[in-house]
């Protein structure tokens, strides 16, 4: 399939200014030339196209199309050519364009990066270059095409012979035969239901460790959001680039790996600014998802309740709400599968007063949420009863924990944000004393604000717990990071002076004393939820920081009326 090229026929493209009348005539002349299905380019119009890069010292070069016909004349510099826009190829494509580029170089130079970029970029089904002689005649002739998926990792395949006549390459049979290997590997490929997508990090100066920690993580919220994930790419660089993160050159690199690998999402693990969002949209014609709408699909996701799925679709909305201001082929790659959940394609495409009226009126039902969580608080601290909140970082094992303890059925996935709602169950201590154990959402590094925001109301549950239980994944090497973070969202909260203790989790994956260690150096317990250990000193803690300290009042007159409402364990 043949892209049209957005012009009136038989123009020349690219640098015309400055060409002698006889010289562009010449080249206008260039389309009237035909060529045999089955050549790469005939010896006769090789010597045109070098006679007339010879007479106005600029490369010339011109797209073919399968049948021979000659489909643009692109007139470069002495060192190279920027072809006409023909749209961009999408990776995963079994496709090629259907046009293959032969040019002229003056300077006996070997194919060129650029020549190897638009090869790949374009998905052009051939890209040759022609050496021009001191004479204006046609010189050694070198060609590359692409390469299916290889183990060495290699784009492309090139070619050289020593003159035009020594060609003996079909370029329509050389096509065929590539796209049919491209399809073949193309159902051989494991895709997610999300799509098959690229990770890319970036690295500041003595950032690696933690770069790649986080990169691990990212493909955790990928395998959660049905992503396949086809490989991560990880770049070095001090700063941030302001149009293109990780820079234009590195961006071409992970687009032709993309086309290789049959990838058609790029996951980055930075927030993208709508300005980067929408460079990099035009550069790569792929899906673009950064890490925060990657959190935020998830959870479109993962919301069962009405409260969760309105929280979520007030955090997507003002995530997209800045970007509404660009083109419409930004939100064409947004919606639907991977970060297009939630609101859907068709409120997408509001334009920004319906978005702005529609957040207004989201806010007004978060509001209500908050005045209706804070009259069932009032009536749960009139009856006296105890509250322990379980907090941690997803996927730490909280929903097991809250299973264990109190005989419960809460789903539990070994991914992140299995759960979103919050849920309460009774807990019955030895010394038969009651509380409520309440089950809340899972905190991350990097939690999108917007999110914290939307689920205020569901956080603000933990504002009257007596306790939290921080619940951290011991066997996770990455811990200690983890539960700063959880400190610091709970910080932004305003629960720094909450009371808490720290469980160290998972303690049937490490060695023996490991776990209790690390909870040991922190005053914490180390349990498995798992195994159901370690719950006799676990709860023995909770009962001491409770009664024994004082932090919980004597029971109020309504307490056994109150317990009735919550789910006995």
């Amino acid at each position: 399939m043949v892209t049209t090229l957005p012009t009136l026929a038989h123009d020349l493209f690219g640098n015309t200014a400055g060409l002698k009348s006889s010289a562009a005539k010449k080249l206008h002349a260039t389309y009237r030339r035909r060529l045999s299905a089955s050549e790469l380019v005939s010896p006769e119009l090789a010597r045109h196209l070098t006679e007339c890069s010879r007479e106005i010292g600029r490369q010339v070069g011109v797209l073919l199309t399968r049948s021979g016909e000659i489909e643009a004349v692109i007139v470069g510099d002495s060192a190279k050519l920027v072809l006409p826009d023909i749209g961009r190829a999408r990776a995963g494509q079994v496709r090629l364009r259907g046009l293959r580029l032969v040019h002229t170089h003056l300077k006996h130079e070997p194919l060129t990066r650029d020549d190897l970029t638009d090869l790949a970029l374009l998905r052009l089904d051939l890209v040759a270059a022609i050496d021009v002689e001191e004479n204006g005649l046609p010189g050694k002739v070198s060609y590359a095409t692409l390469l299916p998926q290889s183990e060495n990792g290699e784009l492309w395949r090139i070619d050289e012979v020593p003159s035009v006549h020594e060609l003996d390459y079909d370029p329509r049979a050389g096509a065929a035969e590539l796209e049919s290997e491209f399809a073949r590997q193309d159902r051989t490929r494991k895709v997610g239901r999300s799509g098959r997508a690229l990770l890319v990090g970036i690295a500041g100066q003595g950032e690696r460790e933690h770069a790649e920690s986080s990169l691990v993580e990212l493909r955790e919220l990928a395998r959660t959001a049905g992503v396949e994930i086809a490989e991560a790419v990880l770049q070095a660089r001090a700063k941030p680039d302001p149009n293109f993160l990780v820079g234009k050159g590195k961006l071409d690199e992970i687009v032709m790996k993309s086309l290789q690998l049959g990838a058609d999402v790029l996951i980055f693990d930075h927030n993208l600014s709508p300005s980067q969002s929408r460079h990099i949209g035009e550069v790569t014609s792929l899906k673009i998802i950064d890490r925060t709408q990657l959190i935020l699909d998830i959870f479109a996701q993962r919301a069962q309740s009405a409260d969760g799925k309105l929280q979520v679709e007030l955090a997507q909305l003002r995530y997209l709400l800045p970007r509404l201001g660009t083109r419409d082929d930004a939100l064409s790659r947004l919606s639907g599968g991977i970060g297009g959940r939630g609101p859907g394609e068709t409120k997408l495409e509001m334009d920004r007063r319906r978005v702005r009226d529609r957040i207004a009126f989201l806010e007004e039902k978060v509001a209500e949420l908050v005045s209706g969580r804070i009259v069932r608080r009032k009536q749960r601290n009139k009856g006296g009863v105890p509250i322990i909140s379980i907090v941690g970082y997803t996927n730490a094992g909280k929903s097991t924990l809250l299973n264990a303890l109190t005989d419960s059925d809460v789903l539990v996935e070994d991914k992140l944000f299995a759960t979103l709602d919050p849920t309460s169950r009774r807990l019955r201590f030895p010394q038969e004393r009651e509380v409520i154990l309440t089950d809340t959402v899972g905190f991350i590094r990097d939690l999108p604000k917007d999110l914290v925001a939307a689920f205020r109301a569901t956080l603000e549950e933990l504002t009257d717990a007596d306790l939290l239980l921080h619940v951290i994944d011991a066997s996770d090497p990455a811990h200690e990071d983890q539960a700063r973070a959880v400190e610091t969202i709970l910080g932004e909260l305003g629960l720094s002076e909450s009371r808490r203790l720290r469980v160290y989790n998972k303690s049937d994956r490490l060695s023996i004393g490991e776990a209790a260690h690390f909870a040991e150096a922190h005053g914490g317990i180390a349990v498995s939820a798992k195994n159901r250990t370690g719950f006799a000193t676990l709860l023995g803690k909770c009962e001491e920081i409770l009664w024994r300290e004082g932090v919980v009042r004597a029971p109020g007159p309504d307490e056994a009326e109150f317990l009735r409402t919550v789910p006995e364990a």
